[in-house]
């Protein structure tokens, strides 16, 4: 009988392309959900995964539960500050209201418990990652991106459908900050 045990291992670059593919499947539920379709392109594209996977401190990890791979997640982890960011993460279709996401959350806080801070952030209209992120793991909201205050990440905003560009910015103070919020410049 299987144990449901959640787990965390390196993606192996073998399997990127499969990483990538089910994070993009299970991103397209929402932006279906509030377009009533896929834009040109899956989200996010395949160029800003690639930059994701291969940017400096990257992290990249495969969710697993009994050994399955269920999800993942990348990361930039920063050894010197320790203010860290959780850049993807999903859970695989059909896997998702199996408390896989949470409990997979609470074992990369465990990996990392030298982080100061997690930062993450999701399009306004992704209501399941605003309750996730917020009800569940604790994160506050710290910005609002839109027209008016872009996100300083320009493929950020290429990204999203129908030219939206409303996103928010979470924050998860973890040690050693009290409750400093915005405790990095950009």
């Amino acid at each position: 009988m299987p144990s449901d045990l959640i787990s965390l291992a390196p993606a192996d670059p073998a399997d990127i392309p499969a990483f990538k593919k089910e994070l993009q499947d299970a991103f397209a539920v929402a932006v279906v959900d509030e377009f009533g379709a896929l834009p040109d392109g899956p989200i996010p594209s395949d160029e800003v995964l690639d930059a994701a996977i291969a940017a400096p401190n990257a992290v990249v990890l495969r969710i697993l539960r009994d050994g399955q791979k269920v999800g993942g997640a990348v990361l930039t982890i920063d050894r010197e500050t320790h203010h860290n960011e959780l850049d993807l993460f999903f859970v695989k279709r059909g896997e998702e209201g199996r408390g896989i996401g949470l409990r997979a959350w609470l074992a990369i806080e465990q990996m990392f418990p030298e982080t100061i801070t997690w930062q993450t952030h999701t399009p306004y209209f992704e209501k399941r990652n605003i309750h996730f992120y917020v009800n569940k793991c604790g994160f506050r909201i710290i910005e609002f991106f839109n027209k008016h205050h872009g996100h300083p990440d320009e493929r950020f905003q290429e990204d999203l459908p129908g030219g939206h560009d409303e996103a928010f910015q979470f924050e998860k103070v973890m040690k050693g900050t009290g409750n400093l919020s915005r405790s990095r410049s950009r």
